[in-house]
């Protein structure tokens, strides 16, 4: 039995130095979930102060309607299709790198998720904290950024390194347009070694170890918060 999983062993990841293919993927895994992260970030934060705004003041109808286009679209369809209207519809007559496509999914449809626990976040925060800043002369980007904002993310925080990890999951998807991912390395493996067990076992321990050191690193950040709070 040893002698048949060392075997085994040395033909999926030894040979021909295949365990590079997995290392690999997963910086390209990694790339992808990190650059989603950010354009979801910046797109989920913009999304949600402009419902914010137009739920108190009723400004912005406009664009307060392309955002609820916008979360009604992404959030109604599976993000392997837009995977792939991206790549192969939008950019299907232009030369684009395989990662920027997936990030630009990734991070589109990240952001419609992000904006809803970011305008939850604000909606928690006592609207008397936006009119003390007002009070104190801050204007509202300054009072969303230096008052609302430090409170919505360490209220949101869970919620947010849950979004992360769904993300970085949902990034397996990404060999739908042969994209070298962790996922694709597996499989390009099991390819050469017709031997589906250890590759893909291999690929499962790689994503919970990267899900389980980012969610101690999100319990330490969650404590030094509840500290600095006290």
């Amino acid at each position: 039995m040893f002698e048949e999983l060392k075997s085994q062993f040395i033909l999926n990841f030894i040979t021909d130095n295949r365990w590079l293919l997995l290392i690999n993927g997963l910086a390209v895994t990694l790339k992808i979930t990190f650059f989603a992260v950010i354009l979801g970030f910046i797109l989920g934060f913009g999304v949600a102060v402009v419902r914010n705004i137009y739920d108190n003041t009723k400004k912005l109808k406009f664009l307060n309607f392309l955002c609820n286009i916008y979360l009604t679209v992404i959030r109604g369809t599976p993000v392997v299709v837009q995977l792939l209207i991206i790549y192969f519809v939008i950019f299907s007559s232009v030369r684009i790198d395989k990662s920027f496509a997936a990030i630009l999914a990734f991070g589109i449809n990240s952001g419609a998720y992000q904006a809803e626990i970011f305008r939850s976040g604000i909606n928690s925060v006592p609207k008397g904290q936006m009119e003390a800043g007002r009070s104190l002369g801050f204007s509202y980007p300054q009072t969303m950024i230096n008052i609302i904002m430090p409170q919505v993310i360490k209220n949101t925080l869970p919620t947010l390194a849950n979004e992360f990890i769904v993300l970085m999951k949902e990034t397996s998807v990404a060999s739908y347009i042969a994209l070298d991912d962790l996922t694709k390395a597996g499989d390009v493996i099991r390819s050469k070694t017709y031997s589906a067990m250890m590759p893909f076992l291999a690929v499962a321990l790689l994503y919970l170890i990267m899900v389980m050191l980012f969610s101690y690193l999100v319990k330490l950040l969650e404590r030094r918060l509840a500290r600095s709070g006290r």
